[in-house]
Formats: structure tokens, sequence, C-alpha cells
């Protein structure tokens, strides 16, 4: 056991440490990468707007509701948790010549789509103006007339009635029922046994 702690364990560890510090090193200047062409992606995604909007919405509709949500409300931990998910709905936009999702479906593939998180948050923005906002139609409440307050409250003063009586039954039947506690009998104690 000591020989593995020892020996063993730190080996295992630097093998690990250095992918992931080399890892992180390699997605910041992705990221550093992809931040100076925003501007340029930004203005690729205006010219071609008209000719995406049907089929964003094609790939939209055809993902899963995890992916759907994520693009309306994107969150760290919701792309950690679906990772491959996220890989195919940025490999669907490159197929359709999204703007940026080339560049961001790369980096995503090849560092993973946590590191990356930054580009991938700003295609999903691009994504979702495509997306129709769902507005819950709020229904006003329909004006009640006096006949129906004064049942409402009749009934309401009936169920109060009703729940007292239960429970004034309740605390009768209980009292009735609870055995009277009678004082313990003193027990003597046996002397021990003299040798």
């Amino acid at each position: 056991m000591g020989y593995w702690k020892s020996k063993v364990l730190p080996k295992i560890k630097k093998v690990f440490e250095k992918d992931s510090t080399a890892k992180k090193a390699a997605a910041a200047e992705a990221i550093k990468n992809f931040d100076e062409s925003k501007e340029e992606i930004s203005k690729e995604f205006e010219e071609k707007r008209t000719e995406l909007g049907p089929k964003v919405i094609e790939i939209f509709e055809a993902s899963t509701a995890e992916i759907k949500t994520l693009v309306k409300d994107p969150k760290e931990a919701g792309l950690k948790k679906q990772t491959t998910s996220v890989q195919k709905f940025l490999d669907e936009l490159v197929k359709i010549e999204f703007p940026g999702s080339k560049v961001v479906s790369e980096a995503s593939s090849k560092f993973g789509p946590a590191y990356v998180s930054g580009p991938i948050f700003f295609v999903f923005e691009k994504v979702s103006t495509f997306i129709p906002v769902e507005e819950k139609a709020v229904e006003p409440p329909a004006p009640e007339t006096k006949t129906e307050e004064a049942t409402s409250s009749t009934e309401k003063e009936i169920v109060v009635e009703e729940e007292k009586k239960t429970e004034v039954v309740a605390a009768e039947a209980s009292d009735k029922t609870e055995p009277v506690a009678e004082p313990p009998a003193k027990v003597e104690e046996a002397e021990p046994p003299k040798p």
C-alpha cells in the first residue's frame, strides 16, 4: 500500500494534471480567437438571416428537450450534463453553415463543451433569435356574480363548521379512550443472596 501511494499514484496524477492544464490553455486560446472573430460572425449572421431561419427552426424542433431548454436558457451546468447532445446540435448547425458554428464545433469536439462554453452560448444566443417566444396567455378571471360569492361563502362556512365539529368529536373520543394512568406500584428490591 505504501508503494502504491508513494510511487504509482503521483505518476497517475501528473499524467492527468498535464493533460487538463494543457487542455485548458488550448481552450482559452480557442476562446480568444473566437472572441476576436465575433464581429465578423455577427455580420455574416445578419447577411444570412433570412435563409437560415427555416433551417434553424427545423433543426431546433428535431432536437431533444434538453437542448431546447439549453438554447432558450443557457446554463453551465446544463452544458456539462448534455455534452453529447450539444455536440450533435453543433454538428447539425455546421451542416447548414450557420455562422461561427464550425469553429465552435471543432473546439467543442477537441476540448469538450465545458471548456468552450462562451462560444457555444454565443452560437446558442444567435440560434435563439429564430425561435418563437412562447408566451403563456394569462386569462383574466371571469367576474363572479354576487350569488356565486354568497354560495361560495356559505359553502366555506359549512366546511369550517364541519371541521370544527369533527375536531370536537375527535377530542371527546380521545378523552374517553385514553386509559387512566395508574401510579406505578412500588417494586421492592430483592436482597441479594448471602454467601
